[in-house]
């Protein structure tokens, strides 16, 4: 489906206000206009983020119960359990509670369940396992807000059960002892979009200011919760969570944390993928390098190894693990691969021979690790929600799906209402995971595209690319780019800036790049201007592009890339189209062009 380009027309008196009350270039302050940020002191607080911006822990509701019984079951000796998630938010939550309760001399130790065994969230299978080891307290991360019958369980057991969560719940709430969550009933925290192990970090510092017994903690406890603002910020970019307000705080100076981490197991894994001599990290550092290889660990049901990764201090374990877990996500890019292929052809068929508004696609023994990202891709491609099931070939089973969706749709609504022909489903706005009997496929399928063409009245909106500003080639040099970066973290709600640049030129004939001529690479040429560009996931383009005798014009973020210790600029295609060359091809209402 061809992309509508949207051009944003920043009012020209808002950006030059913010100029002069804000003190930034015109670049910066279009960029802002775009985004709605036009007060001073948002302007500071978003350009210039500080550790200070952070709120007292005790603010998140739930957070002082929690701690305060936690600080006393670690003075009366009690044995905990952390009981993580198995994607890279869970893992990082769970190191990050692991490690401080080790700290403060606890008798603990870490959980996280099978995803090819034992599915997501907090199960009575361990809880009984726990129990039998003489776990008393289990706490725990990035799951826990829908376990109301574990939590019966745990009362049962004499267990005490303190839950932190951030994903979506259905009241009655688990009868634990304590839960922490943002979006607590009755109350009003101010920013909703902590992830699991944003809302661990915030435990573990209210530990530490316990255990410190002032608002300063102690020094060695200080540099744990440095160190855990790295963690923190790879589980804050990998669960896609609005990369504004708290969470920018924590990825800005995770960033920084990360490649001055003392931890062993982040330096041998920033060594193994070649960024421990970068100068800085950025948030598409974690997002396309470090989170799949934690989550490889996960998607092939060994997540309790990126937990150790993280809180080992045996610098050769963590380099074992670390070369480990490479070759763990190498395996998961082949697997990924051959899902892909057979999900693809099987999308392409409902497409041409229906048009459906979501795709629901099943074969017997999907890898479930994968089914998530192949969902994913398939949505992305087709642009409406895709459902991934892996089906039981004994049959004696339910079959194990994931979905995911576009914007424009609530998958967790949409699959909600269809919810009587499954055994089982949870997740948010954009995935979902789920269980469904085979035989109920074809029901489930039929009322869900019902449910949708209902919802939207037989529309579906066309996929968009929003462009900020028109960038000729030639305005794009070194500083105005690094003006560009001052808007990073770059991510989920602050997306990198999108330009548009009209009559560009091959210089030389493009090709493929990758496994399998997966991406696409190419000089780019405008007047004397020539640039490096590659477009990830998009080898297609070579032939189609080949095809064409006149200029294009291209949709591009400009990226700062370093090499051999040079910085230069490269252009990450987002769409391209073919140039007409009369007036008539001017977007209406053009957008300024970019100046520095």
């Amino acid at each position: 489906m061809d992309k509508l380009w949207r051009f944003s027309v920043p009012d020209v008196g808002s950006v030059q206000e913010i100029v002069s009350t804000a003190r930034v270039s015109p670049v910066i302050a279009q960029l802002l206009c775009r985004r709605g940020i036009t007060d001073p002191l948002a302007i500071r607080s978003f350009l210039d983020p500080k550790l200070t911006d952070l709120r007292d822990p005790e603010l998140l509701p739930g957070l002082s119960q929690a701690a305060d019984l936690i600080h006393r079951f670690i003075q009366q000796g009690k044995r905990f359990a952390v009981y993580g998630d198995y994607d890279a938010d869970g893992m990082t939550a769970a190191a990050t509670l692991f490690g401080c309760l080790q700290l403060l001399g606890a008798d603990c130790i870490y959980y996280v369940p099978n995803r090819l065994e034992d599915g997501y969230g907090l199960n009575s299978e361990a809880i009984r396992s726990l129990h039998q080891r003489g776990r008393e307290i289990v706490i725990t991360v990035d799951c826990g807000v829908t376990a109301n019958e574990q939590a019966d369980l745990c009362r049962q057991l004499g267990m005490k059960l303190i839950v932190t969560d951030h994903h979506q719940f259905q009241l009655p709430l688990p009868d634990a002892d304590a839960i922490v969550h943002p979006c607590l009933p009755g109350t009003s925290y101010p920013f909703p979009g902590l992830c699991g192990a944003g809302v661990a970090f915030k435990l573990a510092w209210a530990l530490c200011q316990r255990a410190s017994n002032a608002q300063r903690v102690r020094p060695e406890l200080r540099e744990y919760l440095l160190n855990a603002v790295g963690i923190a910020a790879i589980g804050t970019v990998a669960d896609v969570v609005p990369l504004l307000d708290e969470n920018r705080v924590l990825v800005h100076y995770g960033l920084r944390s990360l490649l001055a981490s003392r931890l062993p197991g982040i330096r041998q894994l920033l060594k193994k993928i070649g960024l421990s001599e970068r100068k800085s990290l950025s948030a598409e550092d974690i997002a396309f390098s470090i989170a799949p290889r934690l989550n490889a660990a996960g998607r092939l049901g060994q997540a309790q190894l990126g937990i150790e990764l993280l809180v080992t201090q045996d610098e050769s374990r963590a380099e074992a693990l670390a070369n480990y877990i490479d070759k763990l996500n190498a395996d998961r890019e082949s697997i990924e691969r051959s899902v892909l292929t057979v999900a693809n052809r099987m999308a392409k068929e409902q497409v041409e021979r229906e048009d459906p508004p979501v795709l629901v696609l099943a074969q017997p023994s999907w890898h479930v690790g994968v089914i998530g990202v192949v969902a994913g891709r398939i949505a992305e491609r087709y642009h409406r929600p895709a459902i991934v099931v892996s089906i039981d070939a004994a049959g004696s089973k339910p079959g194990i799906g994931s979905g995911r969706s576009p914007q424009y749709v609530d998958l967790h609504q949409a699959v909600s209402a269809c919810k009587d022909y499954l055994v089982s489903c949870g997740g948010h706005a954009a995935a979902i995971g789920l269980k469904i009997e085979e035989r109920n496929l074809p029901a489930f399928r039929a009322a869900l595209c019902e449910y949708l063409i209902s919802e939207s009245q037989g529309l579906r909106p066309s996929p968009e690319i929003m462009i900020d500003a028109e960038a000729p080639l030639d305005l794009l040099d070194l500083q105005t780019v690094q003006m560009i970066e001052q808007l990073a973290p770059f991510g989920a709600h602050n997306p990198r800036p999108v330009f548009y640049a009209q009559q560009v030129v091959f210089a030389g004939e493009p090709k493929t790049m990758g496994n399998n001529g997966k991406h696409f690479q190419a000089k780019l040429k405008q007047k004397n201007n020539v640039f490096r560009a590659v477009a990830f996931g998009h080898g297609e383009w070579v032939e189609k592009i080949s095809e064409l005798s006149s200029p294009i014009d291209i949709a591009f973020r400009p990226v700062l890339s370093e090499f051999g210790g040079f910085t230069r600029i490269e252009l990450h295609l987002m769409d391209w189209r073919q140039c007409n060359l009369d007036s008539s091809s001017v977007p209406v209402g053009s957008p300024s062009i970019l100046t520095a």
